[in-house]
C-alpha cells in the first residue's frame, strides 16, 4: 500500500478507536497533522465505505466466519426431522463422489 492509503486507513482506525464518527473531514485533518496530503475524494470514499459499520467489531471478528452449524448440533435444535436430514447428507455426498469418479473413465485426462 502507498503511504497515503495507509495514512488514511490509520486515521480511520484512530477515529474508530476514540469512538469518534469517521468522516472525510476528520480523516483529512488527521493526515494533514501527520504532514501527509490525502486527496479529499479518497477520504470521502473511505468514510462512505465505513459509514454505519462498527470498525472495532469488524477488527475483532476478522477470522470469525458465519459458517454452517455442525451436523452434531442439528438434532438438539430440530429434533427427529433434523436427525433424518443429517443422515441423508452423507448419502448425497457419496453420490457426488461417484459422479466425479465417472469423469475419469472417459478415456482422456488433463495430462494425457
Amino acid at each position: 500500500m502507498a503511504t497515503v492509503e495507509l495514512a488514511a486507513t490509520y486515521a480511520a482506525l484512530i477515529l474508530a478507536d476514540d469512538g469518534i464518527e469517521i468522516t472525510s473531514d476528520k480523516i483529512v485533518s488527521l493526515t494533514s497533522a501527520a504532514d501527509i496530503e490525502v486527496e479529499p475524494i479518497w477520504a470521502t470514499l473511505l468514510a462512505k465505505a465505513l459509514e454505519g459499520k462498527d470498525v472495532r467489531e469488524l477488527l475483532l471478528n476478522v477470522g470469525a466466519g458465519g459458517g454452517a452449524p455442525a451436523v452434531g448440533a442439528a438434532p438438539a435444535v430440530g429434533g427427529a426431522a433434523a436427525a433424518a436430514a443429517a443422515e441423508e447428507a452423507p448419502k448425497e455426498e457419496e453420490k457426488k463422489e461417484e459422479k466425479e469418479e465417472s469423469d475419469d473413465d472417459m478415456g482422456f485426462g488433463l495430462f494425457d
